[in-house]
């Protein structure tokens, strides 16, 4: 199956109430429907060095920031396909390649460094990064429910829902169920808005009427400061 492996877009973030979401549901209506995938539970691997060097830069706000995942759309099996994305950010654009695996295979490369027997740009690319940065191994896994849009006029505009987003340290593993650590409110959904240029006047509109204002909310920079960090602070210095 076809699947987009390089994207550069903006992506917009916005902590939103039920209701108010639902507001801006009915403003996408005549606009956008939902994918073909419906409500989607997504769960991710997030690597990192033993002193967690990437989210720390991360949450300082750098010009340029990057990560390293594998994702799942579904519980995984070992033949199953997932996602190895690497994800750059540079002046609050966004840049993402990610290659499709079998989770067994993806899973070798990433944390045992078996190559992947045909190289391409994007697998150098994350090759580079994984030699950049020698002690990658799996940190933390975070699972969300995610309601994803597209614009019925061919647009690259996409709008998505997450909310019960979930993260946990121990069960690193994309073939077991989404439980772990609460990490927002039950009230509250994260939306993403996704384009490569500005949003449509009928979007900003409802934004401006309901009061939803841009915001900042990375779900693995949360889990650190929710889950990992605290357990750090009396522990051992990270240098």
């Amino acid at each position: 199956m076809a699947y987009q492996t390089v994207f550069q877009r903006y992506e917009l973030k916005y902590l939103l109430t039920r209701a108010q979401m639902n507001k801006v549901l009915a403003a996408m209506k005549p606009y956008m429907e939902s994918d073909k995938y419906g409500r989607t539970t997504i769960r991710n691997l997030y690597f990192d060095t033993d002193n967690y060097r990437l989210i720390r830069h991360s949450i300082e706000k750098p010009v340029y920031k990057e990560k390293l995942r594998i994702r799942s759309y579904q519980k995984a099996s070992p033949d199953s396909d997932v996602f190895v994305e690497l994800k750059k950010k540079y002046k609050h654009l966004v840049y993402k390649r990610r290659i499709a695996l079998p989770k067994q295979q993806a899973m070798d490369w990433i944390c045992n460094r078996k190559l992947l027997p045909q190289k391409t740009q994007i697998s150098e690319e994350i090759d580079y990064f994984m030699e950049y940065y020698e002690s990658l191994h799996p940190t933390v896994f975070l699972s969300y429910e995610r309601e994803a849009y597209y614009c019925k006029n061919g647009s690259d505009l996409r709008v998505t829902f997450d909310d019960n987003i979930l993260c946990r340290q121990s069960d690193l593993s994309l073939e077991h169920d989404a439980d772990g650590t609460l990490l927002l409110d039950q009230n509250k959904i994260l939306m993403e808005i996704k384009c490569s240029g500005g949003i449509p006047l009928w979007l900003a509109k409802v934004l401006s009427e309901e009061h939803i204002y841009k915001t900042s909310f990375s779900k693995y920079g949360t889990a650190y400061q929710t889950l990992i960090y605290p357990i750090l602070k009396g522990g051992k210095h990270l240098c």
